[in-house]
């Protein structure tokens, strides 16, 4: 059994590598093809362990001259020649490029740790390295990666001072405002890591214990599983990465449905370093897919421009730009702002007025969709989950409209939905969804998130406060919006006792209603 699966590694790693190299033959130019050459290595990372890698240097590479460092962790899953192309690319711009296999996927050794402190460890053991056995500048030193990549880039760059500037693509800040929001276990996006990491890597006991506990909704274990998950974000060491300086640059997708765009929104805004942050549309990791084979890609390009300022020193005008920018899903170009609190600056109330009772346990048809697929017809076709709002069933589905809009509703931001909840029983989850709604009363989806709470007095309201995923969506004019709520979704656990009842108020002192954030015409 055994056996088998490092076989199969051993091929897959054989035919990625392969598809990546050839990959960059169609990006590259057959002169830029020759420049950069690329090494295969060992390094021993924290404790002894190997860490798979490959070094790609400039043609003119030796020891007499020094040369900017980037240093690039595989993502969850992936194997080292995950970045071939993008090092080639960089290595003939005049870096050295690192990348090198995580702990404990594939041909390196370990375990999986989830970042924890061996996976911070063994950057630094990393940079060590490529210090004594190329000629890399010790002052110039630059980390990246997508997704699993960037956590690990985020974290090395606020326990390693040496790390001058990072560039963190579809990852996280926050591991449990990603998925556990809303004290609501991802369960889609945490089962589709899990998946992969039993495939292609060995998962340490403790990582075993988590994703374990999480299923089964331990309440015993939360705090635990919190406590795990803080010592694996960057936000707990916030002020360590200001203190060390790196200039980070973020970038995500709006329908990242294992990293929400929120939580590395509320992170951008405590960073006081040269910062900038990209949001674009699309799920985990897919804005920067086609850059990975060589293709044109603005996520890719932007974070080569950003080397090169705070690495190289190049007057490119990228800390001139707004270091916030975006890209909205239902339009064109690039808008930039100053910085978040910017991006939705007026905002417009939809009211939820009255008194609504719904039954729990059973799904309206008002959904946020499936983990990747989803979000990626969004991205290619602009075609979001939809459902029809007057056929959805009342029993078991919340639903308020706005009056028709006269002009286009630019939704920029987080939209916020306050509320008085009663519950009958001592627990449940809610799933909020807004809705662009067209004429014929079809509605396609502009954001959800999920509520979970425990131990509240059944037929006691309480208040609810809730921020939906963060996003950029045009809705046009003669639509309404409709904010729906109901008790179950695919993409997450619900905790709704069965014959449960939810009863959603608005009291005359303390208005329920969605704060929608628009952009400033």
């Amino acid at each position: 059994m055994g056996h088998g699966r490092t076989t199969l590694r051993t091929s897959a790693v054989g035919a990625v590598s392969a598809a990546l190299i050839a990959g960059s033959v169609v990006g590259l130019a057959p002169a830029a093809q020759a420049a950069a050459s690329v090494r295969f290595v060992d390094i021993t990372g924290d404790g002894g362990t190997t860490l798979k890698a490959n070094v790609v240097t400039p043609a003119d590479a030796d020891a007499s001259h020094s040369y900017p460092l980037i240093v690039l962790p595989t993502s969850w899953g992936l194997p080292q020649a995950e970045y071939l192309v993008q090092a080639q690319k960089l290595a003939n711009s005049g870096y050295i490029v690192l990348t090198y296999n995580v702990r404990g996927f594939w041909q390196s050794g370990g375990q999986i740790e989830v970042a924890g402190p061996p996976d911070i460890a063994d950057a630094s053991k990393v940079i060590d390295w490529a210090l004594a056995n190329t000629p890399a500048d010790p002052r110039h030193i630059g980390m990246a990666g997508v997704s699993y990549g960037a956590g690990i880039s985020l974290l090395a760059a606020a326990h390693d001072k040496r790390i001058k500037a990072v560039a963190a693509l579809s990852g996280w800040a926050d591991l449990i405002s990603s998925i556990y929001s809303g004290r609501t276990q991802h369960v889609q996006a945490a089962a589709l890591l899990d998946g992969a990491g039993v495939i292609t890597g060995h998962e340490s006991p403790e990582v075993r214990q988590i994703f374990n506990d999480f299923y089964a909704s331990n309440l015993a274990k939360e705090q635990e599983m919190i406590d795990w998950g803080k010592k694996r974000s960057v936000a707990t060491y916030v002020d360590q990465l200001n203190k060390n300086s790196p200039a980070v640059m973020m970038a995500n997708a709006w329908g990242d449905t294992v990293f929400p765009a929120n939580q590395y929104a509320d992170f951008y805004e405590k960073l006081t370093v040269a910062k900038r942050l990209e949001f674009r549309p699309g799920d985990h990791a897919t804005a920067e897919l086609t850059g990975l084979f060589g293709l044109p890609n603005d996520v890719w390009t932007d974070t080569e421009r950003w080397f090169d300022h705070y690495l190289m020193g190049a007057d490119n005008g990228i800390d001139h730009e707004q270091p916030v920018q975006l890209k909205s899903r239902t339009s064109g170009g690039y808008e930039a702002y100053p910085d978040w609190k910017s991006v939705g600056a007026t905002r417009r109330k939809l009211d939820l007025a009255g008194s609504t009772t719904i039954h729990a346990n059973v799904d309206s048809g008002a959904d946020g969709g499936i983990v990747f697929l989803s979000s990626i017809l969004d991205q290619v076709a602009q075609i979001p989950p939809i459902a029809a709002i007057p056929l959805l069933p009342r029993r078991w589905a919340a639903v308020w409209k706005s009056e028709k809009y006269d002009t286009a509703q630019q939704v920029r931001g987080t939209a916020k939905l306050h509320t008085t909840l009663t519950p009958t029983r001592e627990s449940g989850t809610l799933v909020a969804y807004l809705y662009d709604v067209g004429p014929l009363g079809f509605g396609k989806l502009v954001t959800n998130a999920p509520y979970t709470w425990y131990d509240r007095t059944p037929g006691q309201p309480f208040d609810v406060d809730l921020d939906l995923f963060s996003t950029a969506y045009d809705v046009p004019a003669g639509h309404r919006l409709a904010l729906v709520v109901d008790t179950v979704d695919p993409l997450y656990i619900e905790h709704n006792p069965s014959g449960a009842q939810l009863t959603f108020s608005s009291p005359a002192d303390d208005p329920s209603y969605v704060s929608v954030p628009l952009r400033e015409q």
